[in-house]
């Protein structure tokens, strides 16, 4: 009988480990002498690859993918700031040099801080069914939830029992907010309460404030008005956000230090455009520099008018009529594009934007979070065959408003000194004038904070 011999054990105790790395090192040398085989046989096809996978990442980026353009307070109109002593010896950070400017400009004789209108508190998109989110504007606290039907409804924040926060911990239960101290619910329909789990009856008179709101075009309003009127002219949708045909391409955000009339103005102030946005948008924001010398070859030209809306029931609307052409060498026209911007009450403008092969929307809302600190949000829209023109669209109408952002975050707010050619800024601030009424809350430096 044959026996086999068991001869592992003859084998000295470090072979396996030595067996195992010669074993990866001839793995590496043959990978690495196919790789060389194949760049060295095969490199224009890798060339192709590569520049096949670079160019469909463009295609997704500028394409594909929305753009989220969103600048802090500091982050525009302030870089100045940098060349300060301060700055440079590191005692001060540019966020505090922004508060101390803040502090000690001057403010004019401001309106009222608070006009009455419908406001965008929240983006459709912010809030899912189920969640509800805390909002602080116009001065006011706000929970803003959504249902489980999909219903959005806005109350005010605090609890009436003891003040808790209900946007803060709070559950959404059905069509109603729960209060996260005492668990009482408060129907979003009318603000009142429909249970106290540990009491036998429900109080007729407990209830929280509710506020109208609207969701329209993607944004979440609320009607603000300081003497309590309900609304008397609504947000107009737009077709092709409401029913999705049009497919959203992006966003911007800004924080912007000033009166919330100063923004919308813009509409009324024509002479303006083909100062500070005839320079190209190559030559960036920054207004110390924005005249480069190497961007010079291609300019912007405006024209435009403005007229307030007189028909029955448009009075809180004004219309912007604007021609804009890019030219090479002054001579050249590169493109050209017709806008209609329709704002419609203080804070909302809609943008149809013609470029000659096809529409672009763009809507813009701005929103008082403090009396002298705005935020202003647009969102574009297009039909699907201009995706790239409204991403450059968004890109360019962003680089631009920062241009405006610099000269607003310095601004003082004066009764304006005018020639003949710019009587629709004072037609204009009549206009605008109409949103204020007389509870209209007014600014007061020693209440009012300037830290943001």
């Amino acid at each position: 009988m044959e026996v086999v011999r068991n001869t592992t054990n003859n084998i000295p105790w470090g072979c396996p480990l030595v067996l195992s790395v010669v074993s990866s090192f001839d793995l590496i040398c043959f990978l690495q002498n196919t790789l060389y085989s194949f760049l060295r046989f095969h490199w224009l096809t890798y060339v192709k690859v590569l520049l096949c996978a670079i160019a469909l990442g463009l295609v997704y980026y500028y394409l594909i993918l929305p753009h989220d353009w969103i600048r802090d307070l500091s982050e525009v109109g302030y870089d100045y700031l940098q060349d300060m002593p301060q700055y440079r010896a590191r005692r001060k950070t540019k966020r505090d040099l922004v508060k101390e400017v803040r502090r000690r400009r001057q403010i004019g004789d401001l309106p009222p801080v608070y006009p009455n209108g419908w406001f965008a508190l929240l983006e459709s998109s912010n809030v899912r069914p189920g969640e509800v989110k805390y909002v602080e504007a116009l001065g006011e606290n706000f929970a803003v939830f959504r249902s489980k039907s999909g219903e959005v409804y806005i109350l005010d924040a605090y609890c009436p029992h003891l003040g808790a926060n209900m946007a803060i911990g709070g559950v959404v239960k059905d069509e109603c907010l729960e209060c996260p101290f005492h668990s009482w619910q408060f129907r979003g329909e009318d603000g009142k309460c429909s249970s106290i789990p540990y009491a036998a009856k429900v109080p007729s008179f407990a209830k929280v404030k509710k506020w109208t709101s609207r969701e329209v075009n993607d944004y979440i309003f609320v009607w603000y008005h300081a003497e309590g009127e309900e609304p008397f002219w609504q947000v107009e949708p737009v077709t092709e956000i409401e029913n999705k045909k049009w497919w959203y391409r992006g966003r911007s955000e800004f924080l912007i230090n000033s009166h919330i009339e100063e923004i919308p103005e813009n509409g009324g102030d024509v002479a303006h455009l083909n100062a500070i946005h005839a320079p190209s948008v190559l030559g960036g924001s920054d207004l110390r520099y924005y005249e480069k010398l190497w961007a010079s070859f291609i300019r912007h030209s405006w024209s435009a008018t403005w007229k307030q809306h007189m028909e029955e029931g448009e009075e809180h609307i004004g219309t912007m009529n604007l021609d804009h052409s890019v030219k090479l060498f002054g001579s050249v026209t590169l493109m050209s594009m017709h806008v209609t911007a329709r704002q419609v009450g203080p804070g909302y403008v809609y943008m149809d934007i013609d470029t000659g092969i096809g529409h672009i929307a763009v809507t813009q809302v701005v929103t008082p979070i403090e009396p002298l600190l705005q935020r202003v949000v647009h969102r574009v829209y297009s039909p699907p065959l201009l995706m790239l023109y409204a991403t450059i669209t968004l890109i360019g109408e962003a680089i631009m408003i920062e241009r405006d952002i610099m000269v607003w975050n310095h601004k003082k707010y004066v009764k304006p000194l005018l020639v003949k050619e710019d009587h629709t800024i004072g037609r204009h601030r009549r206009w605008y004038s109409q949103f204020y009424s007389k509870n209209s809350p007014k600014f007061t430096f020693q209440q009012d904070n300037l830290d943001w």
